[in-house]
């Protein structure tokens, strides 16, 4: 089943993925800000606490997320039909909901504005408008695509993705009633739950476009009908469903909860690379050059894959989960899926969409191989750094020693400075990542606006050259 090249002209899910790399980019500044506290205790305490860096950065990486998977599927789904999207005002409409929210939450923050919720620390009242947003979300894939019927399997995991992340977003909202704010284990549970929830929504989306990029790079339909990209499927929304019980092993929850998150939460993972590595070992050298970005940027998400695949196991594994939850080794584990697997990824359909060939691209060549590579280095270190303080923390936490707090910090100061160099490696090797696509994307708007201008072929020829 060949798949047919779609070339559409006029993309309007494209401002979304524009949008999520600067978001991108907030998220590491962010993340770098906060980091120089762990070695300069009480650095920026007046202007920049801790308190409002973490939720400035982890806000701007969830946010970089949401965008990047809704641009993506958006994107695909319209090469999928082989038409542009019906109703162009909803998506704008979706699309300013959207952004305005997200520079509204960011804005807040700065101003100590906080809901207090691990997460989303946002007023409850941005809610809102992001509850509406993602119900035209739902509205727009819907009505550009209604058979479920002999579809791919990357519709099925987009139309799961998009309804049951509604769903877990609602219910992430439940502390509002007193009835569940007022009952700590119920409030926490419902909140880790709703969280880990979300994270397997999103994931569908994000899975889903990886399968169709797959197929798009083989230029074949084989993997989005083959039963193993079912079985992720139908184990993803499963994980999705029960995944969430590893989060809640230090709460008084029914142990069957945690024996199926322990089983869950190691299978799907797999499953993903699994489709990584058989198909990238059917890709022709031909193909591989003509996507080479976006196959550079699949390779390194499979790496990452089985790395973070080794550490939620261990993760899973209760008597461990006690030493780890609530140290480094969780932030170790939720880095590496959100940058190893998740954000590269989206790389993947960024470049994708970019495409690999153009002036700027050809032109960035050497500036985008060193960025990968520093990049994938630098998260390495970086990842292991925080698991030894993290181990390192929660050895202190068990143990019997009068050792207090300051002094356990102190010690983990070496530990802290490798992982904040290997954080500006990582920024740095994103930022040469992301350079060439925001300028790709700011010279085309450039070249779009000065041609509308002129009129006739040799006019347009001139504003390209302009640009």
């Amino acid at each position: 089943m060949p798949m047919a090249p779609y070339q559409n002209k006029n993309n309007h899910a494209a401002p979304f993925i524009t949008t999520g790399l600067i978001l991108l980019c907030s998220a590491l500044l962010f993340g770098l800000l906060a980091a120089i506290q762990y070695i300069v205790p009480g650095w920026g305490r007046d202007t920049f606490s801790f308190e409002k860096l973490r939720p400035l950065h982890v806000s701007s990486a969830v946010f970089w997320i949401i965008a990047g998977a809704m641009g993506a599927v958006l994107t695909y789904l319209q090469e999928h039909n082989q038409q542009p999207l019906k109703n162009k005002a909803l998506v704008k409409w979706q699309f300013y909901l959207f952004a305005t929210s997200f520079a509204g939450i960011l804005i807040s923050y700065f101003f100590g504005v906080f809901s207090g919720r691990e997460y989303w620390e946002f007023h409850p009242l941005f809610a809102i408008p992001i509850t509406i947003g993602w119900i035209l979300f739902i509205i727009n894939f819907t009505t550009n695509h209604l058979k479920l019927k002999g579809a791919p399997v990357y519709v099925w995991m987009w139309f799961t993705g998009a309804v049951f992340f509604l769903f877990t977003y609602l219910e992430s909202n439940l502390w509002l009633i007193p009835g569940v704010r007022n009952h700590l284990v119920k409030d926490m549970t419902i909140q880790w739950k709703s969280y880990g929830s979300m994270v397997g929504a999103w994931n569908q989306l994000i899975y889903g476009s990886s399968i169709y990029l797959m197929d798009k790079i083989a230029g074949n339909k084989k993997y989005s009908h083959s039963p193993i990209a079912f079985g992720l499927y139908f184990l993803g929304l499963f994980n999705l469903m029960f995944n969430w019980g590893h989060h809640i092993y230090t709460l008084p929850a029914h142990a069957a909860i945690q024996y199926i998150a322990y089983i869950v939460s190691m299978t799907e993972l797999y499953l993903f690379g699994r489709i990584i590595y058989l198909w990238k070992s059917s890709i022709t050298t031909a193909r591989k050059n003509i996507h080479i970005r976006p196959f550079q940027f699949l390779l390194s998400a499979d790496i990452w894959v089985f790395m973070t695949l080794g550490l939620a196991i261990a993760m899973s594994v209760p008597v461990l989960n006690l030493y780890m939850h609530g140290t480094h080794v969780i932030v170790a584990h939720t880095m590496g899926a959100t940058i190893g697997i998740n954000s590269l990824l989206l790389l993947a359909f960024a470049y994708d969409m970019a495409g690999s060939q153009g002036e700027v691209m050809i032109r960035n060549k050497k500036l985008i191989d060193r960025g990968i590579v520093l990049t994938n280095i630098s998260l390495f270190v970086f990842w292991l750094a925080l698991i030894i303080a993290g181990f390192m923390k929660s050895f202190w936490q068990m143990s019997d020693t009068t050792e207090p707090f300051g002094a356990m910090m102190l010690r983990l100061q070496p530990y802290f400075r490798v992982f904040y160099i290997a954080g500006l490696g990582l920024a740095t090797g994103l930022g040469m990542v992301i350079y060439p696509l925001l300028k790709k994307q700011w010279t085309k708007r450039l070249t779009r606006n000065t041609a509308s201008e002129f009129s006739g072929g040799s006019y347009q020829e001139k504003a390209v050259e302009i640009a």
